[in-house]
């Protein structure tokens, strides 16, 4: 018998959702920060065993979108409603429960249908900053609230009950045949995973509204082979930061080029422990006008408005 599956990691901004999926697939494929909205993009990461497949999916965090890169964020988060075989809805114990009320009522109608196959989990996060008497007091509140879910305590920052978490998912598959090959890890280019971690060092280095008006795109990467000078290898990588405005571009590359070399100088440390080899990165900064606003800038960045 062999088990396989769509699981799907859903709830408000910052909740812990791509800790909780890393922590589940044992890769660091989504980015974390302590910031909300770091996730932009539908991030697949799949778990093989000899007897069953997991295909888990982090999403955007469930938001009220102002501008059409938002509205796609959106879209992610409602696609995964739909196509799950089971569901994990997140939530912490700093979270406001009805934040996004919307979007739990249609969580509600999956977990209540008898026509619906999908496994509703509801997890609590975080559990490691706050009280017991504080955490029994949110899964009575949760009880009422999705009745049908079964509900799980965690902290996937220090790892605190994913075992648990994790059995329970595999033993909810349905039986079914692997849907990818048993060696792949997840959906996305190596390109992407350049993107995404550079991007993450923007959002950790710079504040208020910069991170989120920035773009990064690999315009050149190069696997060289084994060399006497690169025993390993070596990768070569061309990325292209681009931004809203002309100040934000000053911002990014800060006074003598230092902003930017520091953004670098991260991202090559973790780009090289992601692929185990060494890595030379150059960085450009480059604007593009309201690119979250134009649906042919944000097809072009990768994102899907069909």
């Amino acid at each position: 018998m062999h088990r396989s599956g769509f699981v799907n990691i859903v709830g408000n901004p910052n909740v812990g959702k791509s800790t909780l999926m890393n922590a589940l697939v044992g890769e660091r494929l989504s980015i974390i920060t302590s910031k909300a909205q770091t996730t932009r993009h539908r991030i697949m990461g799949i778990v093989n065993g000899e007897d069953f497949q997991i295909v888990y999916s982090d999403t955007p965090g469930v938001l009220k979108p102002n501008y059409k890169l938002q509205e796609q964020m959106l879209e992610f988060s409602q696609g995964a409603l739909v196509d799950a075989d089971v569901l994990l809805y997140v939530t912490d114990v700093q979270d406001t429960p009805d934040k996004n009320a919307a979007f739990l009522e249609k969580v509600k109608l999956i977990a209540a249908s008898p026509k619906n196959q999908a496994k509703v989990f509801l997890i609590i996060n975080k559990i490691d900053l706050t009280t017991p008497e504080t955490l029994d007091n949110l899964v009575a509140y949760w009880q009422r609230e999705l009745p049908e879910a079964e509900i799980f305590a965690i902290s996937a920052q220090e790892r605190f009950g994913i075992e648990q978490l994790f059995n329970a998912i595999k033993d909810a598959l349905p039986e079914c045949p692997p849907f990818f090959p048993k060696d792949q890890l997840t959906d996305k280019s190596s390109r992407f995973f350049v993107n995404e971690i550079i991007r993450e060092k923007i959002l950790l280095s710079y504040d208020k509204e910069i991170p989120y008006s920035t773009e990064v795109e690999v315009d050149s990467f190069k696997d060289e082979p084994e060399s006497p000078q690169h025993p390993k290898g070596l990768i070569r990588i061309q990325a292209v930061i681009y931004v809203e405005r002309d100040s934000q571009k000053g911002i990014i590359i800060g006074h003598q080029g230092a902003a930017l070399k520091k953004v670098g100088m991260l991202a090559r440390k973790d780009i090289e422990a992601f692929f185990g080899k060494p890595v030379f990165l150059e960085l450009f900064v480059k604007v593009d006008r309201d690119w979250r606003s134009s649906t042919s800038r944000l097809r072009h960045y990768g994102y899907d408005l069909s």
